[in-house]
């Protein structure tokens, strides 16, 4: 378990319209490299710093579903959090996330479907310049209990 992170298990009788939820992260190479890995995505755009010097990026970029894990990690851990399921997510990347960007991932509950068992969010990812370098909209199922 993680340090100071107590599990606990929600259902949809416990979210309201309005709901927040975030973390924060400092992305470092050592994050990108073990993504790469994971995910055999070794595009030059995150690995290569003298290709990336020849681009108007000048710099290597962090890979966008790397950013978009972290409102995952959101929903997953904290809203709605554990025993969720998500059905669907769609992204929009608005900037560039770097190496050594502090990455803030928020969750916000938009509409609630009791009768199905869904919480539609919306997501946000902001840079430590407050520029918002993702939006997102999910559709996840909260915790059923037996």
């Amino acid at each position: 378990m993680l340090d100071g992170w107590k599990m606990e298990f929600k259902t949809i009788d416990d979210f309201n319209i309005g709901d927040k939820a975030s973390i924060t992260k400092t992305i470092t190479e050592t994050d990108v490299y073990l993504f790469a890995g994971i995910s055999g995505d070794f595009n030059p755009a995150h690995t290569n710093a003298e290709y990336m010097k020849t681009t108007h990026f000048k710099q290597r970029v962090v890979h966008g579903v790397l950013t978009m894990a972290l409102l995952s990690a959101v929903i997953g851990t904290k809203l709605p959090g554990p025993g969720a399921i998500l059905l669907s997510a769609s992204a929009k990347f608005t900037f560039p996330v770097y190496f050594g960007d502090t990455i803030t991932a928020k969750i916000e509950v938009v509409e609630k479907i009791s009768e199905k068992n869904r919480l539609k969010l919306k997501g946000i990812c902001t840079n430590q310049a407050a520029e918002t370098v993702l939006t997102g909209e999910f559709v996840v199922s909260p915790y059923i209990k037996k």
